[in-house]
């Protein structure tokens, strides 16, 4: 019997490794398909900030977070925290810091004065209110948005007696650009730009209320 007669193991070959690429192909699918819906952002136990159709966009919300080295004196200043409030949590007070960042950033592009007065001490509102009396003043419109934090870490704490100081570092991608009556550019770019703020925030903590206060904004 001839070669060409016999069984065609190649063919059965071919056949099995087409089969595997399959499953293969199948399963992959079905994994990412299964990973994509639970990164919906509306699914996600924390408040939605955007739409994101992609698990990266997903992602980048996401900031790094670091905390001082507790023995450190930063890390003994929050401890100290925690001593006068026991609901105080050094983590959750960055999850709110993000928040706060977050808010201001919009009503101060906005105008919104009535968001701002509660996050804000008397100090900062007057300013941020002088700056927003001016812009009007002026007929300028500014535009700011947070497209992405990176990062937010704690820089630095103070306590004294139950007034708290702690300043935070962020790190984002935003786009702030102000124009004129005419919508001719003033300041700023529509481009996203990486920016790092370190943002202060004050809280009595022998006082029931919760809210940390902005008391003071620079470019770092």
């Amino acid at each position: 019997m001839g070669a060409s007669s016999g069984f065609p193991v190649d063919l059965v070959l071919f056949g099995m490794i087409a089969a595997f690429l399959v499953l293969r192909l199948r399963s992959i699918l079905g994994r990412r398909q299964g990973f994509e819906r639970t990164a919906d952002p509306r699914a996600a136990a924390r408040p939605p900030v955007a739409e994101v159709p992609t698990i990266d966009a997903v992602a980048e919300r996401v900031p790094a977070r670091a905390l001082p080295d507790p023995v450190g004196p930063v890390g003994q200043a929050l401890t100290r925290m925690q001593a006068v409030d026991p609901n105080f949590q050094a983590m959750r007070f960055l999850d709110g810091a993000e928040a706060a960042f977050k808010l201001i950033v919009a009503d101060f592009a906005a105008g919104n004065r009535d968001a701002l007065r509660p996050l804000l001490s008397d100090e900062t509102f007057a300013a941020f209110e002088s700056a927003i009396a001016a812009r009007e003043a002026a007929g300028e419109t500014h535009r700011q948005e947070v497209r992405a934090i990176h990062a937010a870490t704690i820089e630095a704490a103070d306590l004294r007696g139950t007034i708290a100081d702690i300043s935070v570092r962020f790190v984002t991608d935003q786009v702030n650009l102000t124009t004129g009556r005419d919508g001719a550019v003033l300041q700023g770019t529509d481009a996203v730009t990486e920016i790092v703020d370190l943002w202060i925030f004050e809280r009595n903590l022998g006082l029931a209320d919760p809210t940390w206060r902005l008391v003071a904004a620079r470019s770092a």
